[in-house]
């Protein structure tokens, strides 16, 4: 009798936290179809307004859909060299004997204690000594001044050392002995076997760089090279905001999350408990 009052009570409380937790997506869906009026109102029910409120959006002067093509070539790209510079140092931290590579490895560790905002301001300088030469191309406000400092970080290093300890050694060896080269080994035969750590470090670099507010509304300072929060931030930052226009807007930039997430979501688990198969 306890063991089913427990279930019971256990199977309920799963109910009740899945409704919290679908409740702001459910909002967001049915305030895209309304008025602001009706937003502010609490109107909880299906409306008529989701082609105007679409319409607004494409009209609107935060250029929403150029900001969903910056944000996502940033994304893109940010995705694709995090997932080699990072594995790479992370396979290395793990495959080579060094005496001072812990050493050098726990310094890295301590970095990921430094808040982002500390690091702003030499950031800041930093790229914006590049305007005005021949790396102008990397300065402040252009994408690159957004991809570079999220293209190797410390928790996706420790993220695939730490999938590598799994990783059989033998391989290695025996690649060694077959006369392959360090990088052939890497890529062709760690790169293949890891898939399901890719696919994890794929998903949180992705959401991270797409979710990126702080640096970009530093480093990006022309209204073209704005990315999808910033146009929402200031589709929200009016006087009267259009909460309808606003919900359309962020429907549409949480699909590329949830595709890239269901899409990869077996192998988000299995990278995320380090299984290399």
């Amino acid at each position: 009798m306890k063991h089913k009052a427990g279930l019971i009570f256990k199977y309920l409380f799963l109910i009740i936290m899945s409704i919290v937790s679908l409740f702001p997506f459910l909002w967001m869906i049915l305030g895209m179809t309304n008025k602001a009026i009706d937003i502010n109102a609490g109107k909880f029910m299906l409306g008529s307004q989701l082609v105007t409120n679409f319409q607004s959006l494409i009209n609107s002067d935060a250029n929403f859909f150029n900001a969903l093509k910056n944000s996502a070539i940033i994304a893109i790209i940010t995705t694709l060299f995090a997932l080699v510079i990072s594995s790479a140092a992370g396979y290395g931290f793990e495959i080579f004997k060094s005496k001072a590579k812990e050493r050098i490895f726990t310094i890295l560790l301590l970095s990921m204690m430094v808040p982002f905002s500390a690091m702003m301001v030499p950031l800041y300088r930093m790229f914006s000594k590049l305007n005005g030469t021949p790396l102008q191309g990397l300065g402040l406000d252009s994408r690159f001044s957004v991809i570079i400092p999220s293209v190797c970080t410390a928790f996706l290093i420790f993220f695939f050392r730490q999938n590598s300890k799994s990783f059989p050694k033998d391989l290695v060896e025996a690649a060694r002995i077959d006369g392959l080269g360090e990088w052939a080994i890497f890529f062709r035969i760690y790169m293949p076997a890891s898939k399901n750590t890719y696919a994890a470090g794929a998903i949180i670099t992705f959401m991270n760089s797409w979710n990126n507010y702080l640096w970009p509304l530093v480093a990006l300072q022309s209204p073209k090279n704005r990315t999808v929060p910033l146009a929402l931030s200031i589709m929200g930052a009016s006087y009267t905001p259009d909460f309808g226009m606003m919900m359309v807007g962020i429907v549409i930039a949480t699909l590329p999350m949830a595709v890239i997430f269901f899409v990869l979501q077996k192998q988000f688990v299995q990278g995320m408990l380090g299984s290399v198969k």
